[in-house]
């Protein structure tokens, strides 16, 4: 039994390779002139593939089937024939170069009597005819292999795109031209001009595209028609030309590439080139490899940068170029200049040194944005754009600390004591102010880039794939790239692609951006910034109000008038004033509306609390009193009003000291509302008689005087806050209403 399963075996081995044998002899062309098999049988074969070269393609094709299925059947018989494997395949490829090989001969010769690849081509009934069968041979010869090579690419993304065996040859002699001029020592072959050879083959595709539209595309699309292959196996006839172009491009890429890898200038210029011409066959030529080979075309720029390892030197080259230019911009003196022309009126005004930092990392973005790799996209935004905005953040935070420093007391003494000449050192008045605003102009201008950055296309797919993939790879150790943790890019862009990488992640619509961490560090210094002016501005007219606040005479003022605009401001304001006029001046170019009325708020508050507390609750005053220090007021709101050109701002943000000075300056009578003194016909007791008629705090029409509304202050606290609601004076409290109306020495008894 064991002899008999033996001799089965060798049977069916003998009649495979006799199979295999006949197809070989039925399919086989006679390029030498011998032939050892039978001379009528070649004889024959020979006239019969002569005559129809594409009857050879079907015994081809039987033959490929036998190499898969003698494949396939060796892990089931645990390798037990593998030279009968080897045989059957080396039978295969023999006779698919011999096929290729004459058929391609065939094609080459009709392509020399159509004068390929000139632009003035012999396109006769007969030659086209000819052309298109032999395009059409070739075809045929090489579906088995897109069978496999489809079959294969469901697995695999990486296999490069598969040329078709007519395009190949009709390549050739364009391959030839190319080499001639872009491999030698023409002058066309410079190092330094890589566009030279990439608008050359852009050239190609310019002049025989209406060739490849008018004649191959309707090969194509009859073969998707007919063949069982996928119909997205053959794509359009341009694509399919560019495929067959870009081995030879791909070649002078990697010859190219290690001549000016050592060279910074020309390995950057060289890869943005590419880059180019990879985004001019995407855009342009709308290029479409075949899918099932290749489903998104990443570009020659991806395959020199990653498959071959190019990506680490150049963007240390990128590296470079970016930090040495910033920092150029970061030292250079007239950087830290504001500039007024680049923004409207109305807007905060940057420096110079801002400006052109963000006009470096838009150039940055520039040079990355057409790459196809997202971790490389990543890796240049992490490591070069980002790396710049934090050094420049700290380089406004060590300008914002060093403004710190010198503006505390031991700072200042330090400049009284001449222990320094440096006047970068004086932050003293409106020179504290200027530094501050220079700091806190560039602060918000990046800030702002920043935030319209968040909203352009590119960025926004940069963070939509992020989230993707941070959702896809939790965990600690997550990646989310190559070589690019899940935490670490958090840290430096968004901690929401961790806080939303949960389960209902999908579902949630959070409102992170790529520059969320370096947009706040830059808000948060902007906001520290914006509160050391606002302090600075307050500490300038707190200093120059101590005078005034020591005024006395409040009560010995006699001088009456019936208009306080009549009155002159106090000389021992004037000081107030010029602080006011300058640095609110000042504030109103370099800031917008919205921190310049911030910053005016805090100082008003400061003024207010100060007249109130300073001025109001430690003299009594008499009714001229109270008219002066109106017209000092008024001149206060007038300079704070005109110098942020915000009419009526100053009086709203003083609300409670323009109530005190309206309840302060009450006239004694309702019919005499200027006078120094009670009235000679009006007996003290009868002005303070609580058993006197109330008036009537109803009627909206009357005119309080001075003792009706402190009768009614004092009375009780209902009535107290009866009386303040009908004078509309809502910002003061009752203790408040009572304390200023004991600094009126009409009632200070």
């Amino acid at each position: 039994m064991i002899k008999l399963q033996r001799l089965d075996v060798a049977n069916g081995y003998m009649e495979l390779l006799k199979e295999v044998d006949e197809l070989r002899f039925a399919i086989i062309v006679e390029t030498s002139g011998t032939v050892n098999i039978d001379e009528n049988f070649s004889s024959q074969a020979h006239q019969k593939l002569k005559a129809s070269p594409r009857l050879a393609i079907e015994p081809y094709r039987r033959l490929r089937s036998l190499v898969t299925a003698v494949k396939a059947a060796q892990p089931a018989a645990e390798g037990a024939a593998p030279h009968l494997v080897d045989h059957v395949e080396q039978q295969a490829h023999t006779l698919y170069d011999s096929l290729k090989k004459g058929f391609e001969s065939d094609l080459n010769k009709t392509l020399d009597e159509m004068s390929w690849p000139n632009k003035e081509l012999k396109l006769t009934g007969g030659l086209v005819a000819r052309w298109t069968d032999q395009v059409e041979t070739l075809l045929d010869l090489q579906e088995p292999d897109l069978h496999r090579q489809a079959a294969e690419a469901l697995g695999s993304l990486s296999q490069d795109p598969t040329v078709l065996l007519p395009l190949e040859v009709m390549v050739k002699p364009l391959e030839l031209r190319f080499r001639y001029h872009f491999f030698g020592d023409k002058p066309t072959n410079r190092l330094d001009k890589p566009e030279y050879f990439l608008s050359h083959v852009l050239d190609l595709l310019d002049t025989h595209n209406d060739f490849m539209l008018d004649y191959m595309q309707p090969i194509l699309d009859q073969r998707s028609r007919t063949t069982d292959l996928d119909d997205a196996m053959y794509t359009d006839a341009m694509s399919e030309f560019i495929t067959a172009l870009l081995p030879m491009v791909s070649a002078k890429c990697l010859s190219l590439l290690p001549q000016i890898s050592a060279s910074p200038s020309l390995l950057s210029h060289f890869i943005h080139e590419l880059m180019s011409f990879d985004t001019t066959l995407r855009d342009s030529w709308a290029y479409t490899p075949v899918p099932w080979v290749l489903v998104d075309w990443k570009g020659l720029t991806w395959s020199m940068l990653t498959a071959h390892g190019y990506f680490a030197t150049w963007l240390q080259v990128e590296k470079n170029f970016a930090l040495e230019r910033y920092r150029n911009i970061r030292d250079s003196p007239e950087s830290n200049e504001l500039d007024f022309d680049s923004t409207g009126p109305g807007s905060t005004a940057p420096t110079k040194g801002a400006i052109r930092v963000n006009d470096l990392l838009e150039t940055v973005t520039d040079r990355y944005r057409l790459l196809s790799s997202f971790s490389q996209k990543l890796k240049f935004f992490i490591d070069i754009q980002l790396a710049i905005f934090d050094d420049y953040y700290q380089h406004l935070r060590e300008s914002h600390q060093s403004y710190r420093v010198n503006s505390t007391i031991a700072g200042k003494l330090v400049q009284n004591a001449g222990m320094t000449e440096d006047p970068s050192t004086d932050v003293s008045g409106l020179k504290g102010l200027q530094k501050l605003s220079k700091i806190f102009g560039s602060a918000e201008y990046l800030e702002r880039k920043m935030s319209d950055w968040s909203d352009d296309i590119f960025f926004l797919e940069l963070w939509d794939e992020l989230q993707d993939r941070a959702r896809r790879n939790t965990g600690t150790n997550g990646l989310v790239g190559r070589d690019l943790s899940t935490k670490e890019v958090a840290s430096r862009t968004s901690a929401t692609i961790i806080n939303g990488s949960g389960k209902d992640a999908e579902n949630e619509t959070g409102d992170g951006a790529l520059f969320d961490e370096t947009e706040s560090a830059y808000r948060r210094l902007r906001i520290l910034v914006e509160n050391d002016m606002a302090e600075a501005l307050r500490s300038n007219v707190r200093a120059t109000l101590r005078p005034y606040s020591k005024v006395s005479g409040w009560a010995s003022i006699s001088t009456t008038v019936s208009d306080a605009s009549q009155l002159s401001p106090s000389a021992s304001l004037d000081a107030t004033l010029q602080v006011l006029s300058a640095q609110l001046g000042f504030l109103a170019t370099v800031l917008a509306a919205a921190p310049l009325r911030r910053i005016t708020r805090q100082v008003c508050f400061a003024i207010q609390k100060d007249v109130l507390e300073s001025v109001i609750m430690r003299h009594s005053f008499s009714s001229a009193g109270v008219a002066q220090l109106r017209r000092d007021l008024m001149a206060v709101e007038a300079v704070i009003d005109s110098s942020i050109n915000a009419p009526g701002e100053a009086q709203r943000c003083m609300k409670r000291l323009e109530d005190g000075l309206l309840l302060l300056g009450l006239p004694i009578k309702a019919s005499q509302k200027e006078t120094d003194q009670v009235p000679e016909d009006v007996e003290e007791d009868a002005v303070i008689d609580e058993d006197a008629t109330q008036p009537d705090i109803s009627d909206e029409n009357k005119t309080w005087s001075l003792w009706e509304v402190g009768k009614l202050i004092f009375k009780s606290n209902d009535s107290a806050r009866d009386i303040l609601a009908a004078l509309r004076l809502d910002s003061l409290n009752v203790a408040d209403a009572r304390a200023i109306l004991e600094r009126r020495v009409e009632l200070g008894s």
